[in-house]
């Protein structure tokens, strides 16, 4: 498959989740999709995803993800990402508050056939608990080390 038909795959994930149209994530991933970053409870394959996907969703009903950069070869898609949203259901434990966060992250998928089938990802995921309050102090390594 060529760049472009990746491209409109990845842009066909982004439009999915933005909008909430969860079960088009079975036409993007592979059955065999291997995430070498899943979430915590995440399971296999496209359905993982889908799970992951609504939870956020769940969690933060407006959440949208503006793509800020991409780089692309012939078989890879690498993102620099943020998401936004305003919390207004249960997120790992925290309850809804409305508060609004924002939260940087980057994705690299490789693509076979025009499908994903293999995920790298990392999220601001701290930096997320601590808009919401569920994380309150965070020291350095220095800082730990030094009150020793």
């Amino acid at each position: 498959m060529s760049k472009q038909q990746n491209l409109e795959t990845q842009k066909k994930m982004g439009e999915a989740v933005n909008k909430g149209d969860l079960e088009v994530l079975r036409d993007i991933f592979t059955a065999s999709v291997l995430d070498h970053d899943p979430a915590p409870d995440q399971a296999k394959g496209p359905e993982g995803f889908i799970h992951f996907f609504q939870g956020m969703k769940t969690a933060f009903p407006d959440l949208a993800i503006a793509v800020d950069q991409m780089v692309l070869d012939e078989d890879n898609i690498a993102i620099a990402y943020t998401a936004s949203g305003t919390h207004k259901g249960d997120f790992r434990g925290t309850l809804a508050n409305g508060k609004k966060v924002k939260f940087r992250g980057v994705q690299i998928a490789r693509f076979e056939n025009g499908r994903i089938v293999e995920r790298w990802g990392s999220s601001d995921e701290l930096g997320l608990l601590r808009q919401l309050g569920a994380v309150t102090a965070v020291h350095s390594i220095t800082e730990v080390t030094a009150s020793k």
